[in-house]
């Protein structure tokens, strides 16, 4: 049976009826209107007020796009003013793969067009990684290339894709290719100098780049927003020394001689003893900067710098300067040289070839380069000690710039090796007098007879002639410093004893140049080997300078490890020096010498 509804009860008699109250309903709802609208002001007050400059920053930041305007960097010029290195004209090619996904255009197409023109044989961009590249919409800023040839923007450009841009971004290039290219170096991948002036100077070299910010939206310029440019300060240039024609002269020498006698290294110097400048500096491990894969890490450096050597007879010059300013010997000092000289504590000296008893002047004993007499002399600096007697020639050797940096200020530059005088040992306290027991690298070697030629005035050796910069206006170097050694009188009489060298009496006949009078010093030292641990090879070397009266030219060659029976400094050297001098006295002008070499005895 189905129940009526039930009804809710009826109010008792008496009891009033309770109605609503609509207005605190209202009241209620008007407040929680009234504080949800808070909120709102308050965060519309947030953007609009107090946060605005943020937050329109950030949009504004989030629209900005930035190219970069790359300065161009400065050369490397010859004395002459031609370029070793120079930049020349090349364009980064440049996707925007947002704009490309907007256009629905199809990035493996995009990718195979371009890579008929960014391939290479090294592989550096493939479809592959072009595809790579464009494919990534989120980005829209992707270098597909650096530094093509404008004439290949030209024709990409032609293809009218949308999204690909490009920047110009300045390649250095190197016109005179292996010329000078172990003192220029060259620029990385990062467009930073890696050795030589490039590394040296390159905050000089490299300027600052500049920048170009627009807004945009979707990958487009918003044209009503302005662009702001910050232009790119170019890059000074950097004038050497180096006089291009001789720098090749002497390279070809130099790698001439190294084939024909299979030798390690070769290296010649010529220098202007009266300045001191650097005009050539000329290495067999050389290399093309323009093609840097094909070059060791050994051909990169500048090994005239870096790689020392024991320079033998060539530092008898410095001990018989002492000699000669101390006042205990002059060119026609008579000495008695034995077959060998017995210093005691088992070690013996030797001249290079067995001879009898000799009767030489001090000009013979540095014509025939004798050990034994250069000993015999030196002990004269201070005859009853011998420790003495080695700080004197400690002090005359560090005077002409051995056992420090030679002030050329290259990177890489070893200082050579001279220990004190107190550290010497017994061996080297008559090894060193000939050149035994001390290094030096090539520059420092070539500086002591650039001293002797310059009347006794060491001039700091410098390879910087000036700079010159965005506005074509040049600078000169600071000049380098000039430090008396030894007296102009010291100086010319052993310039005239060095001059019997390369006489037919002498060890450096080869040297000898047709109408001109050469001083010079042959070197043959023995030569230390890592590899078999000991002595076992030479270093053939010829110093000199020209004309003698009236020097012009300084020209040291440096030949390490010659093969075979000849390895001696005046028949291995002397030939190069005689090339590379003959060609530098035409090209500078040098008038033939008007006067005849002075005839100093060598025996008595």
């Amino acid at each position: 049976m189905t129940q009526p509804p039930s009804r809710p009860p009826r109010p008792r008699p008496g009891t009033p009826l309770r109605l609503g109250r609509p207005k605190r309903r209202l009241r209620a709802g008007m407040f929680a209107l009234a504080f949800v609208f808070s909120l709102y002001g308050g965060r519309l007050v947030q953007l609009q007020v107090t946060d605005a400059g943020g937050f329109a920053a950030k949009a504004a930041a989030d629209r900005t796009a930035d190219v970069t305007l790359y300065a161009t960097r400065g050369s490397i010029l010859d004395a002459s003013g031609q370029p070793l290195a120079e930049s020349v004209d090349a364009v980064d090619v440049i996707a925007d793969p947002l704009v490309i996904s907007q256009q629905k255009q199809d990035p493996s197409v995009y990718a195979s067009k371009l890579a008929a023109y960014l391939g290479n044989p090294a592989g550096s961009a493939n479809v592959a990684q072009l595809r790579a590249q464009l494919s990534n919409s989120t980005s829209q800023y992707a270098v597909l290339a650096k530094q093509i040839t404008p004439a290949v923007w030209k024709q990409i450009k032609a293809l009218g894709l949308d999204g690909i841009t490009g920047n110009s971004d300045p390649k250095v290039v190197y016109p005179q290719g292996a010329v000078a290219s172990n003192v220029v170096g060259m620029v990385n991948s990062q467009g930073e100098g890696s050795s030589g002036v490039e590394s040296q100077y390159d905050s000089l070299l490299s300027g600052t780049n500049g920048k170009i910010s627009y807004q945009a939206a979707y990958g487009y310029e918003i044209p009503t927003t302005g662009i702001n440019e910050q232009a790119a300060v170019n890059g000074t240039s950097v004038e050497t020394t180096i006089d291009s024609r001789i720098e090749y002269e002497a390279q070809q020498a130099i790698d001439q001689e190294v084939a024909t006698t299979k030798a390690a290294l070769g290296t010649v110097v010529v220098m202007d003893p009266r300045t001191g400048a650097v005009l050539a500096l000329a290495t067999s491990e050389t290399y093309d900067p323009n093609n840097p894969g094909a070059a060791t890490s050994a051909d990169l450096g500048d090994a005239a710098l870096s790689d020392v050597f024991e320079p033998g007879s060539v530092a008898k010059v410095v001990t018989m300067s002492a000699e000669i300013q101390q006042g205990v010997t002059n060119p026609l000092t008579k000495v008695v040289v034995p077959p060998t000289l017995n210093t005691g504590d088992g070690y013996v000296v030797h001249d290079d070839t067995y001879h009898g008893t000799e009767h030489l002047t001090l000009n013979g004993i540095l014509a025939e380069s004798s050990n034994i007499g250069t000993d015999l002399t030196s002990l004269q600096l201070a005859p009853n000690n011998i420790e003495e007697r080695d700080a004197i020639l400690y002090d005359y050797m560090s005077a002409f710039g051995l056992g420090r940096e030679s002030g050329l200020g290259l990177p890489g530059e070893s200082p050579g090796i001279l220990a004190p005088a107190a550290d010497w040992n017994h061996s080297q306290q008559y090894t060193i007098a000939f050149g035994q027991g001390v290094s030096v690298n090539a520059i420092q070697a070539t500086s002591v007879y650039a001293t002797i030629a310059n009347e006794g005035v060491r001039v700091t050796p410098n390879i910087i002639k000036g700079y010159v910069d965005s506005t074509g206006k040049f600078t000169a170097a600071v000049a380098p410093t000039r430090t008396q050694v030894v007296s102009a009188k010291t100086a010319k009489d052993v310039s005239e004893m060095m001059e019997s060298v390369v006489s037919d009496a002498g060890t450096g006949v080869d040297a000898q140049i047709p109408g001109y009078r050469v001083a010079g010093k042959t070197g043959t030292a023995n030569r230390y080997v890592a590899s078999c641990g000991g002595y076992c090879g030479y270093t053939a070397s010829f110093i000199g300078f020209a004309p003698a009266d009236n020097p012009q030219l300084v020209i040291g060659v440096y030949v390490e490890g010659p093969q075979g029976d000849n390895y001696f400094g005046g028949s291995v050297s002397g030939p190069v020096f005689q090339k590379v001098m003959s060609y530098a006295l035409q090209e500078q002008g040098v008038a033939p010498t008007g006067t005849a070499a002075p005839d100093l005895p060598i025996t008595w």
